[in-house]
């Protein structure tokens, strides 16, 4: 575990406590965002956390970015703060130094590689309408890159997910690469796992909020002169969505550290994979207690449950990693059992 992992957690959540209100959210509706909560981030120096001491930033590792992106999904942070630093943390794995200039990235898709010069159509690009510099990933021929490109000479259509953030297609029309480096398969889904652990993280930190504000709406509402937590409905509810919501914080807590000690192996894509079904679970149960208020604009349980449902199909979903874990287990030797057996007692024996 970083050094600096608690005293970063503790400045951040105090940041977004006092910063992030209900009005901040919603200023994605207006197809604004807390830009006074990004410059205090960027004045704090928070965005270098994972950056490496002789390149100016704290010399953290990806458990600390993962630990304060869970923060932005428990307050719903309307800023680009989990795209530039992950962006940058890409960069970071091979050996490219990251962009001061806001930077967001979109490698499930690869864009045609020609000549130093990048071909084709990304959607679903995060904060592309605000960021300067793009994290993609190119192909040409049978060999795989990853690529900055400026986002000044790419076409951006733009528009929003489920929960009002800037979303966009790109399109790159003879788009000149700044840095390319080519990646080997092994590279590409290490890459891949720290995007998912990126969203698992901030799903957990979403999920964690709309249980939170379960618990306290069903103590302050009251019928037939009671609280309804006194309900045995209600109750149930309660249980299902405490469940889900430790059993995530634990696997997301696990796959955080086991990335730092370089001990993943399935980790990331079951707990991707169990994601789907505690966001399912917390997001109903969660509108079940709050009933009709709960998808009112005046109330806050919508900002969490919008995102769970867009984060879910965004990125290396629970479909993606599902074909993963299948192809493995169709291209092993070994039957299903035993390669989950052998996986326990390689990280038993670690």
């Amino acid at each position: 575990m970083s050094e600096i992992k608690d005293m970063v957690v503790e400045v951040v959540e105090k940041v977004l406590k006092d910063k992030v209100e209900k009005e901040t959210v919603d200023l994605l509706e207006g197809n604004l965002w807390a830009e006074n909560v990004w410059q205090l981030l960027l004045e704090n120096e928070l965005h270098n956390v994972a950056v490496s001491e002789e390149d100016g930033g704290a010399g953290g590792d990806i458990e600390d970015l993962l630990a304060l992106y869970g923060l932005i999904g428990k307050y719903a942070a309307p800023v680009p703060f989990i795209e530039h630093t992950l962006a940058n943390y890409l960069l970071k794995q091979i050996d490219i130094k990251g962009y001061e200039q806001l930077t967001t990235y979109s490698i499930t898709t690869p864009l045609q590689l020609k000549e130093d010069t990048l071909f084709g159509t990304v959607k679903h690009v995060p904060w592309a309408k605000y960021a300067e510099k793009i994290v993609v990933l190119a192909q040409e021929g049978s060999q795989q890159f990853i690529v900055v490109a400026d986002l000044k000479n790419v076409l951006l259509k733009n528009g929003t997910n489920l929960a009002a953030e800037p979303r966009s297609e790109a399109v790159f029309e003879k788009v000149k690469a700044l840095q390319k480096v080519p990646i080997t398969a092994q590279q590409y889904v290490a890459l891949s796992k720290l995007v998912t652990a990126a969203s698992v993280s901030k799903m957990n930190g979403a999920l964690t909020t709309a249980f939170q504000l379960s618990v306290q709406f069903s103590k302050e509402r009251e019928q037939f002169g009671r609280p309804i937590h006194r309900f045995q409905l209600v109750q149930q509810h309660l249980a299902n969505m405490a469940g889900e919501q430790t059993l995530m914080t634990v696997a997301t807590n696990n796959v955080q550290t086991l990335l730092v000690d370089g001990q993943e192996g399935v980790e990331v894509a079951y707990t991707r994979l169990r994601m789907d079904d505690a966001s399912r679970v917390v997001t109903t149960a969660a509108h079940q207690v709050h009933a009709a208020i709960g998808v009112t604009h005046e109330h806050r349980l919508h900002q969490f449950t919008r995102r769970l449902w867009a984060w879910r199909d965004e990125e290396f979903t629970a479909r993606y990693w599902k074909q993963q874990l299948a192809k493995q287990v169709l291209e092993s030797k070994m039957d299903l059992w035993e390669s989950m057996t052998e996986q326990n007692e390689a990280h038993v024996h670690a």
